[in-house]
């Protein structure tokens, strides 16, 4: 189907009409959507409301009726609560990555109510959980937008692990007063994880964008606990609590999906580091002027990037030998410009440091970039984004990105290998590719479990190739118009939910193996990256 420019396509005629009249959303910004909605709703009174429930949580008055009442509502303050803490089970448990993956993990979830002194337990096995540490509670309130929509208190907690043996498999349990994860009866609440090796070893890592809260999206998430990945990869728009992604008559924000979506994913990500950054979808204007408030609520990221407190979707990590960085295309697309230049250009001058950092250092073999827009797609829906391409393109042929991944169309394409904007080398399914020669191999791997976007010519993939001399598409230019191209790189293209499997082999002649995966298990495409 075809989607507007506008975002994803229409909403549903059922759902509450909210938020920012469409005449404005189509010129205010981020920060504009945020002061309308706090300035909006202030006016209402309806922060009065959650006051009271607020001061519970912090321990004091958050939204009191002062000049700090409009402030993004983000606590990380000690939660009291008199709901007996025996009662209230931890969800929605997910890993991270710190700065450093050989010694660092970072353990987030979250509980129905407030609860008294939440702590992580974590042990080398699962019956010795001896070393306790105390979470940090943030809070998030919102406030209901609509008439249709209640107004929401979401209570999250991170444990930050230092200091751990690298390689090294580790059990945790989430708890708090009342709720002892090292006791017999909580014995089935006990997750694992496991560091990153002291030394390159040969590991497989998995990525995907645009997931949300379905079957399918829950159909991908088995598939890929299957694959026993070190880490996932999530290219943006996760979960889909606003579900318009800019801002307009038609959007709606529902915080309670996100709820949803982090039970949903708990299977793989209490075990598996979820490695996230920011889709259009992911700016939530209520929390900050950037959007980014909710998201720093519930992830802690890397903090590798220029300003990580603003733009938690911009970071690095290093695993064996591959290194891989996180960017945040809200920052330069021209379709969605809501949060356009909000970083002043310190994103990419970061960008063109940080690789010119990994490129130089010794044991990296391989550069991942993952982001949301795409650089290079085909679909009827969002296509190629101008502003990635301006920008970012020639900082990846300039430091030799090996595999870059997106999201944002929902489908599964993959290019040839792109030099210069054209084809370096043709990349038919099964081929092999040196990145240092030939050029980058672009993944749209947009299927994670939103419904599904086509293109303007026929699915091309393993098992059934219709190979095209080019395709017709556009992208988006500066001034958000559609400019028409004619191009030879889209070579493979899958109209189905799916994901991507990256096994990473180290050695003298080190490589990539890339398969894209349907929900079914079918494999539709595979190609290798070498150097």
């Amino acid at each position: 189907m075809t989607a507007p420019s506008r975002g994803s396509g229409p909403l549903p005629s059922h759902l509450p009409r909210v938020g920012i009249p469409e005449r404005l959303a189509a010129r205010l910004s981020m920060p504009e959507q945020h002061e309308y909605l706090r300035t909006k709703l202030t006016r209402r009174g309806l922060l009065r409301t959650s006051a009271a429930t607020a001061g519970v949580v912090a321990g004091s008055g958050l939204l009191a009726g002062s000049a700090q009442a409009v402030s993004p509502t983000l606590l990380s303050s000690p939660a009291t609560t008199a709901v007996d803490g025996s009662l209230v089970a931890p969800f929605g448990r997910h890993l991270s990555f710190g700065a450093d993956p050989k010694t660092q993990m970072r353990v987030a979830w979250q509980v129905p109510f407030a609860v008294k002194r939440p702590y992580l337990r974590v042990g080398l096995k699962p019956w010795e959980l001896g070393r306790k540490i105390e979470a940090e509670v943030r809070a998030l309130h919102t406030p209901s937008l609509s008439a249709k929509l209640p107004a929401v208190d979401q209570y999250y907690l991170h444990a930050a692990l230092d200091g751990l043996r690298p390689g090294t498999t580790y059990y945790y349990g989430v708890g708090h007063d009342g709720f002892d994860p090292a006791e017999a009866r909580r014995f089935s609440t006990v997750g694992t994880f496991r560091t990153a090796p002291a030394r390159a070893e040969a590991f497989v890592f998995t990525a995907f964008g645009d997931q949300g809260v379905s079957y399918d999206a829950l159909a991908n998430d088995q598939l890929i606990l299957g694959q026993n990945p070190a880490f996932h990869l999530h290219a943006g728009d996760i979960c889909y609590a606003d579900s318009s992604g800019q801002g307009s008559e038609h959007d709606t924000y529902d915080a309670r999906v996100w709820d949803q979506f982090l039970a949903q994913t708990e299977s793989v990500a209490k075990s598996v580091p979820w490695m996230v950054t920011t889709g259009n979808h992911d700016m939530e204007a209520w929390y900050s002027p950037n959007g980014y408030g909710g998201q720093n609520a519930r992830w802690t990221l890397p903090g590798t990037g220029p300003d990580a407190e603003n733009a938690p979707g911009v970071y690095s990590f290093t695993y064996s030998n591959v290194a891989v960085v996180a960017l945040d295309a809200n920052d330069v697309s021209y379709e969605i410009p809501a949060n356009q230049d909000y970083t002043g250009g310190r994103q990419t001058r970061w960008l063109d440091r940080r690789l010119g950092e990994l490129r130089a250092t010794d044991g990296i073999d391989f550069i991942v970039v993952f982001f949301h827009h795409c650089a290079f797609s085909t679909t009827n829906a969002h296509a190629s984004d101008g502003g990635v391409r301006d920008a970012w393109l020639p900082l990846f042929e300039k430091h030799q990105v090996d595999l870059v991944v997106n999201g944002h169309n929902h489908i599964y394409e993959r290019t040839d290998a792109v030099k210069g904007g054209r084809v370096g080398k043709k990349v038919p399914v099964g081929e092999r590719v040196d990145s240092s020669r030939d050029g980058i191999v672009y993944v749209t791997a947009g299927g994670a479990g939103k419904a599904l976007y086509d293109f303007p010519v026929p699915d091309s993939y393993e098992g059934r190739v219709k190979d095209l001399d080019a395709v017709q598409t556009y992208h988006w230019t500066k001034d958000r118009t559609k400019a028409v191209d004619t191009v030879e790189w889209s070579r493979v293209r899958y109209t189905g939910f799916s994901f991507i499997a990256v096994e990473v082999e180290p050695g003298h002649r080190p490589r990539m193996k890339v398969t894209a995966l349907a929900e079914t298990g079918e494999r539709v495409d595979h190609f290798e990256v070498t150097r």
